[in-house]
């Protein structure tokens, strides 16, 4: 018998059908068997979301927990990318200046490079060189030395520089001990001891140490004040360096340093936290005369971030903070604002290669072109990949795999993510 309650029944039934797929999740008829591989294997216990799009049409191929929030590690550095790319110009910032009569007056910008490990960038001293007097005013800033939430047992670890207005030498010692003590910057020499200890730094003083049988080159962070950057620039430049409380009101000038691209290639492939917490703060610069990390994550939030799905919780450029929580969803459209932004040969630079050994520095697959650009994001028990893949097909995918809160090995995780990635590759 007809009944018409039924026939609505059935109506009403297709768009909520609809609804449900669109709200919760969706994936290409050629993947539907990632549903069973990301729950099952490595992934079994863990906590993972993954959103595939196409970067031409922005069709969702696959989602997954893609508005769920994860803790990104290191993938914040894509965020911190963008920004760079929206505030800074081609050549990074490096100082702004004034002269009054034969003073040169200085302000720091957060700029990295100065004197840096691998920069080893010396472009200012020229300007400074050709001046009597130099006056340094370091109090632009209302920067912590470290960033909400990082872990205070780090403090003596490579990857834990201290944040200022004007780094010096990447803000590390540089210390070995295979044939004799080497100590840079030299006239730091003092400050070293070989020593079996635990720790390669006294947590409160500028008092290192290095191992008799140590066969590594260190990198230990610097304790960073005003007294220790004006001693650097004195031996630097061979004369006096005055400190001044405030800034003179009269008109700053802009002196532009190196190639921004060489600091996101760098901060990218090598996972540089020190260089993208700087990063934000040059941004700063470009918003105000207070340098802030702050103000370059609210300014991004409120304008170029805004339309975001979901709203971050973001409060560092490195990702070293376990504060900071974002979606795969929303690292997909950051990563699809790049793309439309960036040329695809400048942008396949600046983005590091990867494969299941993690970020490589050559791609040694016969026959193969590289096909796999992102970002990993690594913490204690969180791995994460963002970025770009180039399909079978010629299409080229963004994607935004994360993963949270597993126990196994991260080198299986990692074995984990290049098969599927491959059987993303495959099928589109």
């Amino acid at each position: 018998m007809y009944n018409p309650y039924n026939q609505r029944i059935k109506y009403f039934a297709v768009p909520v059908f609809i609804g449900f797929f669109l709200l919760f999740g969706c994936a290409s008829p050629r993947l539907s068997k990632l549903d069973s591989r990301l729950n099952n294997g490595p992934l079994k216990n863990s906590f993972h979301g993954l959103v595939v799009i196409d970067s031409k049409t922005a069709e969702t191929i696959y989602n997954t927990n893609g508005d769920r929030y994860f803790t990104p590690a290191s993938n914040v550095k894509v965020v911190t990318l963008y920004t760079s790319l929206k505030l800074l110009p081609k050549n990074v910032p490096a100082l702004k200046y004034a002269i009054q009569k034969d003073t040169l007056y200085v302000e720091g910008t957060g700029d990295p490079t100065w004197f840096h490990p691998y920069f080893k960038d010396s472009t200012a001293i020229a300007l400074f060189k050709k001046h009597d007097h130099l006056a340094l005013h370091l109090k632009n800033s209302i920067e912590d030395k470290f960033g909400p939430g990082w872990a205070w047992e780090d403090y003596d670890t490579y990857f834990s520089p201290q944040k200022n207005t004007l780094p010096l030498f990447g803000n590390v010692l540089t210390i070995s001990n295979n044939n004799g003590l080497e100590v840079h910057p030299q006239f730091l020499s003092e400050m070293v001891s070989v020593k079996d200890e635990s720790k390669k730094r006294e947590e409160f003083t500028n008092q290192f140490y290095i191992k008799p049988l140590e066969q590594d080159t260190l990198q230990v962070p610097l304790i960073t004040n005003d007294s220790l950057t004006k001693k650097l620039l004195e031996e630097i430049l061979k004369k006096n360096v005055t400190l001044i409380d405030s800034f003179p009101s009269i008109q700053k000038e802009v002196f532009y340093g190196i190639a921004s691209d060489s600091i996101y290639r760098q901060m990218l492939h090598e996972s540089d936290n020190f260089l993208a917490e700087q990063l934000l703060m040059i941004g700063s610069s470009t918003l105000s005369d207070t340098l802030s990390t702050q103000k370059s994550i609210s300014y991004m939030l409120e304008n170029e971030l805004s339309d975001l799905e979901h709203k971050p919780r973001w409060v560092d450029g490195s990702g070293l903070s376990r504060y900071n929580l974002f979606t795969p969803r929303s690292m997909v459209q950051i990563l699809q604002k790049i793309y439309s932004e960036v040329p695809k040969e400048r942008l396949f630079k600046l983005f590091p290669m990867w494969d299941s050994t993690g970020t490589i520095k050559k791609w040694e697959k016969e026959g193969v072109e590289p096909y796999i650009f992102a970002k990993s994001g690594s913490l204690g028990n969180n791995y994460n990949l963002s970025g770009y893949l180039k399909a079978k097909s010629g299409k080229i995918l963004i994607f935004s795999l994360m993963n949270n809160h597993f126990t196994v090995p991260t080198s299986q995780i990692r074995a984990e993510i290049e098969s599927v990635l491959n059987q993303i590759r495959e099928k589109n």
